[in-house]
């Protein structure tokens, strides 16, 4: 049974820091891409961060670079996502999620086979 768990979610001032984790279980941890998605009330989710598996290449979205960091423990099976200078924008239910294949061809919602239940961060100005 697949599982993906993510904890660390919680909330923050604008300029400080979270760190996500995830949990997975089910699965080679090597098999998939993984990455870090969210979603804002009202918005589509979108990719936010992505690690390929086979070669460890990173990818972010534009409006979080310099600020997440996105890495992997393949012994513990976990992902995280560091948050740095978190912003009010930041805002939304953040989900954990592995791709289709070993790398992501787009970091959307379209590449991922496997979903977690999400995590909420909430950044206040």
């Amino acid at each position: 049974q697949v599982q993906l768990v993510e904890s660390g979610g919680g909330s923050v001032q604008s300029g400080g820091s979270l760190r996500l984790s995830c949990a997975v279980s089910g699965f080679t941890f090597r098999r998939y891409a993984m990455g870090w998605f969210r979603q804002a009330s009202g918005k589509e989710r979108e990719g936010v961060a992505g690690i390929d598996s086979d070669d460890g290449i990173t990818r972010y979205v534009d409006s979080v670079k310099g600020r997440f960091t996105i890495s992997q423990d393949n012994a513990k099976n976990t992902l995280y996502l560091q948050m740095n200078s978190l912003k009010p924008e930041d805002t939304a239910i953040y989900y954990c999620a592995a791709g289709t294949t070993t790398w992501w061809r787009r970091l959307q919602p379209a590449q991922v086979k496997y979903w977690g239940q999400g995590t909420q961060v909430t950044v206040s100005s």
